[in-house]
Protein backbone atom coordinates (compact mmCIF):
# COMPACT_ATOMS: atom_id res chain seq x y z
CA UNK A 1 0.00 0.00 0.00
CA UNK A 2 2.58 2.41 0.77
CA UNK A 3 4.68 1.89 -2.75
CA UNK A 4 1.43 2.58 -4.02
CA UNK A 5 1.22 6.00 -2.46
CA UNK A 6 4.67 6.87 -3.05
CA UNK A 7 3.69 5.89 -6.61
CA UNK A 8 0.75 8.50 -7.22
CA UNK A 9 2.57 11.34 -4.79
CA UNK A 10 5.90 10.83 -7.34
CA UNK A 11 3.45 11.27 -10.18
CA UNK A 12 1.11 13.86 -8.54
CA UNK A 13 4.01 16.03 -7.95
CA UNK A 14 5.72 15.46 -11.36
CA UNK A 15 2.15 16.22 -12.75
CA UNK A 16 2.06 19.65 -11.27
CA UNK A 17 4.93 20.70 -12.56
CA UNK A 18 4.30 20.05 -15.87
CA UNK A 19 0.67 21.23 -15.69
CA UNK A 20 2.01 24.89 -13.62
CA UNK A 21 4.36 24.83 -16.71
CA UNK A 22 1.82 25.08 -19.27
CA UNK A 23 -0.80 27.17 -17.40
CA UNK A 24 2.48 29.38 -16.81
CA UNK A 25 2.74 29.73 -20.76
CA UNK A 26 -1.13 30.04 -20.68
CA UNK A 27 -1.06 33.29 -18.36
CA UNK A 28 1.99 34.63 -19.99
CA UNK A 29 0.28 34.26 -23.60
CA UNK A 30 -2.94 35.60 -22.27
CA UNK A 31 -1.13 38.97 -20.82
CA UNK A 32 1.52 39.47 -23.60
CA UNK A 33 -1.65 39.53 -26.32
CA UNK A 34 -1.18 41.42 -29.42
CA UNK A 35 -0.43 40.36 -32.99
CA UNK A 36 2.76 42.40 -34.39
CA UNK A 37 5.83 40.07 -35.69
CA UNK A 38 7.79 40.58 -32.42
CA UNK A 39 4.76 39.44 -30.04
CA UNK A 40 4.36 36.09 -32.51
CA UNK A 41 8.10 35.49 -32.77
CA UNK A 42 8.45 35.48 -28.60
CA UNK A 43 5.55 33.71 -27.97
CA UNK A 44 6.64 31.10 -30.66
CA UNK A 45 9.95 30.58 -28.81
CA UNK A 46 8.14 30.36 -26.07
CA UNK A 47 5.99 27.26 -26.82
CA UNK A 48 9.33 26.02 -28.65
CA UNK A 49 10.77 26.83 -25.03
CA UNK A 50 7.33 25.03 -23.14
CA UNK A 51 7.81 21.90 -24.99
CA UNK A 52 11.51 21.28 -24.85
CA UNK A 53 10.88 21.98 -21.13
CA UNK A 54 8.21 19.86 -20.94
CA UNK A 55 9.77 16.83 -22.52
CA UNK A 56 13.07 17.30 -21.18
CA UNK A 57 11.57 17.47 -17.14
CA UNK A 58 9.36 14.39 -18.06
CA UNK A 59 12.72 12.38 -19.15
CA UNK A 60 13.51 13.93 -15.46
CA UNK A 61 10.73 12.82 -13.03
CA UNK A 62 11.07 9.26 -15.01
CA UNK A 63 14.82 9.03 -13.66
CA UNK A 64 14.04 10.01 -10.79
CA UNK A 65 11.79 7.53 -10.17
CA UNK A 66 13.39 4.74 -11.67
CA UNK A 67 16.52 5.59 -9.11
CA UNK A 68 14.09 6.40 -6.13
CA UNK A 69 12.83 2.45 -7.24
CA UNK A 70 15.58 0.15 -8.12
CA UNK A 71 12.95 -2.82 -8.51
CA UNK A 72 11.05 -0.34 -11.53
CA UNK A 73 10.83 -2.09 -14.69
CA UNK A 74 10.14 -0.25 -18.23
CA UNK A 75 6.84 -0.82 -17.75
CA UNK A 76 6.42 0.55 -14.12
CA UNK A 77 8.06 3.71 -15.61
CA UNK A 78 6.09 3.49 -18.71
CA UNK A 79 2.97 3.52 -16.37
CA UNK A 80 4.48 6.57 -14.12
CA UNK A 81 5.05 8.56 -16.97
CA UNK A 82 1.78 7.90 -18.20
CA UNK A 83 0.00 9.03 -14.58
CA UNK A 84 2.10 12.10 -14.61
CA UNK A 85 0.59 13.03 -18.26
CA UNK A 86 -3.00 12.33 -16.90
CA UNK A 87 -2.47 14.22 -14.07
CA UNK A 88 -0.49 17.21 -16.09
CA UNK A 89 -3.37 16.96 -18.96
CA UNK A 90 -6.58 17.21 -16.19
CA UNK A 91 -4.34 20.13 -14.32
CA UNK A 92 -3.77 22.06 -17.49
CA UNK A 93 -7.60 21.00 -18.76
CA UNK A 94 -8.74 22.36 -15.84
CA UNK A 95 -7.06 25.34 -16.04
CA UNK A 96 -7.89 26.28 -19.86
CA UNK A 97 -11.45 26.02 -18.52
CA UNK A 98 -11.98 27.77 -16.19
CA UNK A 99 -10.14 30.90 -17.50
CA UNK A 100 -12.32 30.76 -20.79
CA UNK A 101 -15.40 30.24 -18.41
CA UNK A 102 -14.72 33.04 -15.64
CA UNK A 103 -11.31 35.34 -16.55
CA UNK A 104 -12.05 35.63 -20.45
CA UNK A 105 -15.91 34.47 -21.01
CA UNK A 106 -15.77 36.02 -24.12
CA UNK A 107 -12.77 34.86 -25.98
CA UNK A 108 -15.21 32.44 -28.80
CA UNK A 109 -17.67 35.24 -28.94
CA UNK A 110 -14.29 37.53 -30.21
CA UNK A 111 -13.18 34.80 -32.21
CA UNK A 112 -16.78 34.55 -33.92
CA UNK A 113 -17.29 37.84 -34.15
CA UNK A 114 -14.12 38.75 -36.04
CA UNK A 115 -14.32 35.18 -38.30
CA UNK A 116 -18.10 36.60 -38.24
CA UNK A 117 -16.02 39.82 -40.71
CA UNK A 118 -14.93 37.23 -43.33
CA UNK A 119 -17.12 37.90 -46.20
CA UNK A 120 -16.08 34.47 -47.24
CA UNK A 121 -18.64 33.66 -44.24
CA UNK A 122 -22.24 32.86 -44.82
CA UNK A 123 -24.95 34.04 -42.11
CA UNK A 124 -25.88 30.23 -41.78
CA UNK A 125 -22.21 29.35 -40.67
CA UNK A 126 -22.50 32.36 -38.06
CA UNK A 127 -25.29 31.44 -36.80
CA UNK A 128 -23.84 27.73 -36.57
CA UNK A 129 -20.82 28.82 -35.02
CA UNK A 130 -23.08 30.93 -32.51
CA UNK A 131 -24.86 28.02 -31.61
CA UNK A 132 -22.21 26.02 -30.81
CA UNK A 133 -20.29 29.08 -28.92
CA UNK A 134 -21.46 27.96 -25.31
CA UNK A 135 -19.89 24.74 -25.53
CA UNK A 136 -16.63 25.36 -26.65
CA UNK A 137 -14.82 25.36 -23.47
CA UNK A 138 -16.11 22.27 -22.45
CA UNK A 139 -15.50 20.94 -25.90
CA UNK A 140 -11.56 22.38 -25.87
CA UNK A 141 -11.22 21.38 -22.34
CA UNK A 142 -11.91 17.60 -23.91
CA UNK A 143 -9.13 18.02 -26.42
CA UNK A 144 -6.36 19.27 -24.23
CA UNK A 145 -7.32 16.42 -22.08
CA UNK A 146 -6.81 14.03 -24.31
CA UNK A 147 -3.83 15.55 -26.85
CA UNK A 148 -2.07 16.63 -23.38
CA UNK A 149 -2.26 12.94 -22.27
CA UNK A 150 -1.61 11.38 -25.72
CA UNK A 151 1.59 13.66 -26.21
CA UNK A 152 2.55 12.93 -22.81
CA UNK A 153 1.86 9.32 -23.14
CA UNK A 154 3.99 9.13 -26.21
CA UNK A 155 7.34 11.15 -24.56
CA UNK A 156 6.74 8.23 -21.70
CA UNK A 157 6.98 5.53 -24.76
CA UNK A 158 10.17 6.85 -25.68
CA UNK A 159 11.68 7.73 -22.42
CA UNK A 160 10.55 4.32 -20.86
CA UNK A 161 12.70 2.19 -23.31
CA UNK A 162 16.14 3.15 -21.48
CA UNK A 163 14.83 3.80 -17.98
CA UNK A 164 16.01 1.59 -16.53
CA UNK A 165 18.84 1.08 -18.51
CA UNK A 166 19.17 -2.09 -20.56
CA UNK A 167 22.68 -1.93 -21.04
CA UNK A 168 24.91 -4.89 -19.24
CA UNK A 169 28.22 -2.99 -19.30
CA UNK A 170 26.90 -0.03 -17.17
CA UNK A 171 27.75 -0.02 -13.64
Amino acid sequence: MNEKNTFWESAGKAGLVLGGISILYMAVTSVIGGTSALVKLFTTLLWLAKIVGCIYLMRFFMLRFSNANPDADNRRVFRFGMVVALLSALLYSGAFLAYVSFINPDIFADAIAQMAENPMMTDEMIANMEDIAPRLGTIFFYCNLIYCFLFGTVVSAVFSRNIPSKNPFEA
